[in-house]
């Protein structure tokens, strides 16, 4: 009798459990609104910006590498007076990342100009800037940048919010890095401690493929600053001082190399290793991906 008593009561206790799950999961699945964390109670009062790539950057590298700059998109103008409301909440898209964006703030219009707005950032929602993280989708027939707020305030859920303001990509591990020109470019500019002291601490072969045609060249970094150094010089001139890279960049701009260029690590070599050896398989890299006959290399 003793035991078919425990028995109860441990089937209880289970239920119990196993009805808290449910609850819990039921949780996770719901969508929590932009309004249930911003609370805006007027939203026909704002405009609402979504800051996307303007054809040479990224307002989300520009966020990361200097927020002036990014005050600088929600206070620029064009022939339109797009702020025609007294409020802003703005956003910028998070590209690592599909129908994703982050909270660029809300500002208060103080100022209408010909050449530019004067924007007063809203200090109680500054706790959320670069760290509330939206699940939108943008369909193809939004054209511009400002938008009654009103219309798709409902259509924001919050994806995330980060433990702190988003700085740019973690570094994702020497055998993973296969990113574009504009990522490396604002983590470098950010000089990430992350990405910089694993790079610092490694010789190896890479390559950069260009997009718009498929072409690829294979380089390598070697001697005592590591690979870190050697993509700092892409990072600065848009061209590492290689001739047919310099070709494309003084022809089309710095904007070429943001637009096409897209890097990725070969071989991954210790700091010890001779300099001859990381050549000698730059050399092997050369052959094998044919980058002297159908890319860029020409040595």
């Amino acid at each position: 009798m003793v035991r078919k008593k425990e028995r109860a009561v441990n089937a209880g206790k289970y239920g119990r459990f196993r009805l808290l799950m449910i609850t819990l999961n039921d949780i996770d699945a719901m969508t929590i609104p932009l309004n249930d964390i911003l609370a805006i109670s007027n939203p026909d009062q704002y405009k609402l910006h979504l800051a996307c790539w303007n054809g040479e950057c990224q307002p989300l590298d520009e966020f990361v590498a200097n927020h002036e700059k990014w005050l600088g998109w929600n206070e620029w103008r064009g022939d339109k007076n797009d702020w025609t409301r007294p409020y802003v909440l703005s956003f910028m898209r998070f590209y690592p990342k599909t129908d994703a964006w982050l909270f660029g703030g809300a500002f208060e219009v103080i100022e209408r100009r010909k050449d530019g707005y004067k924007l007063q950032p809203d200090p109680r929602l500054e706790k959320y800037v670069g760290r509330l993280l939206m699940s939108f989708h943008r369909y193809q027939g939004m054209m511009g940048r400002a938008f009654k707020l009103e219309n798709y305030i409902n259509e924001f859920t919050v994806a995330e919010l980060l433990p702190q303001v988003y700085s740019g990509e973690s570094f994702p591990g020497l055998d993973r890095i296969n990113h574009d020109f504009a990522t490396l470019e604002a983590i470098f500019k950010a000089e990430r401690t992350d990405w910089k002291a694993a790079l610092q601490s490694v010789k190896g072969v890479y390559v950069i493929s260009d997009r718009s045609n498929g072409k690829q060249y294979i380089g390598s970094a070697y001697g005592d600053a590591g690979i870190w150094s050697r993509w700092a010089c892409y990072m600065g001139t848009g061209h590492g001082w290689n001739d047919e890279l310099m070709k494309l960049v003084q022809a089309n701009g710095p904007k070429y190399a943001r637009e096409h260029f897209h890097f990725s690590i070969l071989e991954v070599m210790i700091k010890s290793t001779p300099d001859q050896v990381v050549l000698d398989r730059e050399a092997h890299w050369k052959c094998a991906l044919l980058t002297r006959e159908h890319g860029y290399n020409k040595n």
